[in-house]
């Protein structure tokens, strides 16, 4: 099964009032695993965008001066998400938006649903969650998602916490390893073989062995003298596994 986790940044809140698309973002997951195949591009939107939306994303009309146009990226984009489904956080906001780009081209694009499937991971959350908060930041709260990083909003970034966050809410790993042609093999197996990989890897650091002292150790011994007593003089079992042990 192959999703893609979908984010967008815009010149402003409406495509009714013309507001255009700046900034797509894409994380790839096949059956449930980042595969690093991901899709990120900036866009010319031919329009000022708004000082309120410039101060949640932090994209300039001058930093996007020389980016490409939907146009010229539509195409390309449309093959990257053909026959997915796509992951998204409010997904009226996005898809909306996407379809109102298709909507002002020349060509039969049609509608972002003709080319993909679409899941609102918000709509999820606030059946999984009812009357609480389900803002991405909250979920990341809620699932121990790391967003420290998300100072300001940014299409490629939202879409790395969102698939986190969708993992966790579907009772998945977060921050899974990338997968190998090896790794698919052995996912029938599940994901104890690459936990126990990496517990053995030859770049892991050596574990720190701390020795028990010569007091701990006379005490232990005190100890164990006073199970043997209470034992009746059969002798306590740690004791007879510590001799197996030496022998």
């Amino acid at each position: 099964m192959r999703q893609i986790v979908l984010d967008t940044e815009t010149t402003g809140l409406e495509p009714a009032e013309g507001h255009r698309i700046i900034e797509i973002g894409c994380v790839e997951l096949v059956r449930r695993r980042l595969t690093g195949n991901n899709y990120h591009q900036y866009l010319q939107p031919d329009r000022e965008i708004d000082s309120g939306a410039v101060e949640v994303h932090g994209i300039t009309t001058e930093f996007l001066s020389d980016k490409p146009r939907f146009a010229d990226i539509v195409e390309d984009l449309l093959a990257y998400l053909k026959g997915a489904e796509l992951i998204i956080h409010n997904a009226p906001f996005d898809v909306g938006f996407i379809n109102h780009e298709l909507a002002l081209l020349k060509g039969d694009y049609g509608r972002l649903e003709d080319h993909c499937t679409i899941l609102d991971t918000l709509e999820m959350a606030r059946k999984l969650h009812p009357g609480q908060r389900n803002s991405l930041d909250a979920l990341c709260k809620r699932y121990q998602v790391d967003n420290s990083q998300r100072e300001l909003h940014g299409a490629l970034l939202d879409a790395e916490i969102l698939a986190d966050v969708y993992l966790a809410m579907t009772g998945g790993q977060v921050k899974m390893a990338f997968s190998t042609e090896e790794q698919d093999a052995g996912a029938g197996r599940g994901g104890a073989e690459e936990v126990v990989r990496r517990l053995v890897a030859k770049d892991r650091p050596a574990l720190k062995v701390i020795r028990a002292t010569d007091e701990e150790l006379l005490r232990h011994e005190e100890r164990l003298s006073a199970l043997d007593d209470a034992c009746g003089g059969t002798g306590c079992v740690w004791r007879s596994l510590e001799r197996r042990e030496t022998e």
